[in-house]
C-alpha cells in the first residue's frame, strides 16, 4: 500500500466520523407531510386520535377495519330473501387526507346508509360519484387570509371559533340540496364557506367534512383545536362506529430490496458514505501501477513439420531406404528425448523398459523392434509396401 492510498484512507476514515458527529448532534427535522398513518407521531400523522377515538367518541364502540368498505360490509350483508339487510348497525368513519375509494365500495356505502345507517367522511376532496348522489357541488378557493377560522353551527356546542391554520385546505361545498341537506360547519378565510353537512341519502345520512388536518397530531394538542374535533364528531349517531383505516396503518411495504437498510437513518448514511467512498477510491486508483505486459507466444516447434516434408521428398523421389533410415533415427531420438532409454541396442531387455514407460502394446514394440532389427540386418527393401509396413509399426508406437 503506497503513501497516497493511506492519505486517501485517512481522510475517508475522517470524513466519516465528522459526518456521524454531525449528524449524531443536529436536530432530527420535523417531518411535515401529511400521511395521516395511526402509526406517524409527525405533525399530520393520526397517532393521537388513534389513541384517543374513545374520548372523543365517548360510548360508543369502535370496530377497525383495513380493508375496503366493499370488501367489509359486503360480507355483513344477509342476502336471504327474508332479511335482505346489513347484520350490522352504525356508522361507516373514514378520515383521510384524499379518500380513494373505488366505484364498488362508493355503491357499497351507498347501500349500506340507505338500510338506516351513516356515513361520516372527512377529507379534502370527496369522490365525484359521491358527490353526483348526493347533488352537490365542491370547489376551491385559491386565496385565504392569514387568519383561517372553523366553527360548528349548532348553537349548543358553542360559538367558539377556532384558528385553524396550519395545513387546512380551501375545499368548500358550493352547491347543495337545500332540501335534504343541512349545514353543520363553516370555514371563514377571505368569505364564509360550508364546510362541515349533514346529506339525508334515504332511510340514512352522510356526514360530509372537508377539513380532516383537524383530527391530526399537530392540532389535537395545539390550544383548543381538540375542541373542534370533538364538536365535530359528536354529530356522529350514538351507535357502533366502523373505522375504515385502508392505507393508514403504516404497514406498506417496498418492493425494493434495500427498503430495510433506507429505512434506517444509521443504515442508510452508511451506505452512501460507502458508496461515496468506493467511488472516491475508483476515481483515484483508475491509474495502472504498471504497465501491461504483453503476451509472447513461445516459438513454435518445427522439428515435426520439417521432418515430414523432407520424408515427403524422399517419398517422391522413391528413396525408400533414405526415408526409413530418418524415420527410425526420428523414432529413436524421441524414445531418448522423452523416456530416457538407450537405444544403442534393440533387445527385450529395452523392449520391456519400452513398454513399461510409454504404456504401449507389447505386441506392437516387438513387432517394430523386429521390423527395426530386420531391416538393420539386410539394410535395403525394396518395395513400398515393406516401407509402409515398418511406417505404420512406427506410427502405433509413437503416437
Amino acid at each position: 500500500m503506497d503513501r497516497m492510498l493511506k492519505i486517501y484512507i485517512a481522510l475517508l476514515v475522517l470524513l466519516i466520523a465528522a459526518i456521524v458527529v454531525i449528524d449524531a448532534n443536529r436536530p432530527k427535522p420535523i417531518d411535515w407531510t401529511p400521511t395521516f398513518s395511526l402509526k406517524d407521531k409527525i405533525p399530520y400523522g393520526m397517532y393521537v386520535f388513534d389513541k384517543e377515538i374513545n374520548s372523543l367518541l365517548k360510548g360508543q364502540k369502535i370496530r377497525k377495519f383495513s380493508t375496503t368498505p366493499y370488501q367489509y360490509f359486503d360480507s355483513k350483508f344477509d342476502y336471504d330473501t327474508l332479511v335482505n339487510d346489513y347484520r350490522i348497525k352504525g356508522t361507516f368513519l373514514s378520515i383521510s387526507k384524499m379518500i380513494d375509494f373505488d366505484a364498488e365500495s362508493v355503491t357499497e356505502i351507498c347501500t349500506f346508509v340507505n338500510h338506516g345507517n351513516n356515513a361520516f367522511i372527512s377529507s379534502e376532496m370527496i369522490p365525484k360519484v359521491l358527490l353526483d348522489s348526493l347533488n352537490l357541488e365542491m370547489k376551491s378557493e385559491y386565496k385565504f387570509s392569514d387568519s383561517i377560522y372553523n366553527w360548528v353551527a349548532n348553537k349548543k356546542l358553542g360559538n367558539q371559533k377556532y384558528k385553524i391554520t396550519e395545513g387546512v385546505n380551501n375545499n368548500y361545498f358550493s352547491k347543495i340540496d337545500t332540501l335534504n341537506t343541512t349545514v353543520l360547519g363553516y370555514q371563514n378565510g377571505d368569505s364564509t364557506r360550508v364546510n362541515f353537512i349533514k346529506v339525508n341519502y334515504k332511510t340514512g345520512a352522510f356526514y360530509l367534512h372537508t377539513q380532516p388536518v383537524a383530527f391530526t397530531n399537530f392540532h389535537l394538542l395545539k390550544g383548543n383545536h381538540h375542541e373542534y374535533a370533538e364538536k365535530v364528531l359528536s354529530h356522529i349517531p350514538e351507535g357502533e362506529v366502523f373505522w375504515g383505516i385502508q392505507n393508514q396503518t403504516g404497514e406498506i411495504i417496498s418492493d425494493s430490496p434495500m427498503r430495510y437498510v433506507l429505512s434506517q437513518p444509521a443504515l442508510k448514511w452508511a451506505w452512501y458514505i460507502f458508496l461515496i467512498g468506493m467511488l472516491i477510491f475508483i476515481f483515484f486508483n483508475a491509474k495502472r501501477k504498471q504497465r501491461v505486459v504483453p503476451i509472447i507466444k513461445p516459438l513454435a516447434n518445427t522439428t515435426v513439420d520439417f521432418t515430414k516434408t523432407i520424408g515427403n521428398l524422399y517419398y517422391q523421389e522413391g528413396d525408400h531406404n533414405n526415408i526409413i533410415d530418418k524415420k527410425i533415427i526420428y523414432f529413436l531420438e524421441k524414445i531418448r528425448n522423452e523416456y530416457l532409454i538407450d537405444t544403442h541396442k534393440l533387445d527385450d531387455d529395452f523392449i520391456k523398459k519400452l513398454q513399461h514407460k510409454s504404456g504401449k502394446k507389447l505386441d506392437d514394440i516387438q513387432n517394430l523392434v523386429s521390423l527395426i532389427n530386420a531391416y538393420r540386418k539386410n539394410n535395403y527393401i525394396s518395395i513400398e509396401d515393406d516401407l509402409l509396413k515398418i511406417n505404420n509399426a512406427i506410427e502405433k508406437v509413437m503416437n
